[in-house]
């Protein structure tokens, strides 16, 4: 069986920026170890996979090791690749999955999608996050539904963190994300997640379902612009509704082909 598959950089202007994440359009499911071993061939932080509905598309996101809940790169790629390759005729995607209803919106050359906020609350560290950001002092510490949020000093202490990513393995969520306000945009952040086999997440859209609301409370604003300062980096354009977050991007296509699956 020949599958087609995208590989598209999120969160980015130009080619070899932001978050690489596969794509691979299905006409129904395959059983869920194939797509497992399909990410884990691919060996990128996450591959979306997704069928047609009577009312847009079901999406699924892997990791090399797991199904995960949500993702927003891999979901501003498959937008991509609907919106630019498959020649998608709406400027509205909805997209059904375990995290409820999703939507991405395409005008001009960005896509934004629409998540349910995190909830997220005060929180004292588990064992090993103060060890693992090493001589790092931790202003406030968060839980999400999935990942620790730790509040840093200054951008230059977010970019400059010293790091143990053996001890951040051991830390009870899907990962940790590190963020200080920035004077070039709002915010900026870094997101590990060993636990689901990524050490550092180029730029991860479903961490910012928690980043948005804290920094447009603590900045008094709903509109934000975002960097992750990941090797590759990346650009997002946020905004807090309600109880949902607007996370905007571009991305480039990357690859283009197929794959062979017994």
């Amino acid at each position: 069986m020949k599958l087609p598959i995208y590989q598209i950089d999120a969160f980015t202007d130009k080619l070899f920026g932001g978050n690489p994440a596969a794509v691979v359009p299905l006409e129904q499911w395959l059983p869920e170890e194939t797509m497992l071993a399909i990410a884990a061939e691919n060996n990128l932080a996450e591959t979306a996979f997704y069928v047609p509905t009577e009312n847009g598309f079901h999406i699924r996101w892997f990791t090399p090791m797991v199904e995960v809940d949500l993702c927003g790169h891999a979901t501003l790629a498959a937008a991509y690749v609907i919106f630019n390759i498959q020649n998608y005729e709406g400027r509205s995607i909805s997209f059904e999955s375990r995290s409820g209803v999703l939507t991405v919106d395409c005008k001009e050359d960005w896509l934004t999608l629409n998540f349910p906020v995190d909830q997220y609350h005060i929180a004292v560290p588990p064992p090993g996050l103060v060890e693992s950001l090493k001589n790092t002092t931790l202003l406030e510490v968060y839980k999400g539904k999935t990942d620790y949020l730790v509040v840093l000093e200054s951008e230059d202490v977010v970019r400059n963190l010293d790091f143990d990513i053996i001890i951040l393995s051991t830390i009870p969520a899907r990962g940790v994300i590190v963020t200080a306000a920035s004077d070039e945009v709002d915010f900026v952040s870094r997101f590990f997640a060993p636990q689901s086999g990524i050490d550092e997440d180029p730029v991860t859209g479903s961490a910012h379902t928690t980043l948005i609301p804290y920094w447009a409370e603590k900045l008094s604003k709903n509109q934000l612009n975002a960097r992750q300062l990941s090797r590759r980096g990346g650009f997002l354009k946020c905004e807090l509704d309600g109880d949902r977050v607007f996370i905007g991007g571009q991305a480039k296509l990357y690859l283009k082909g197929e794959i062979l699956v017994d």
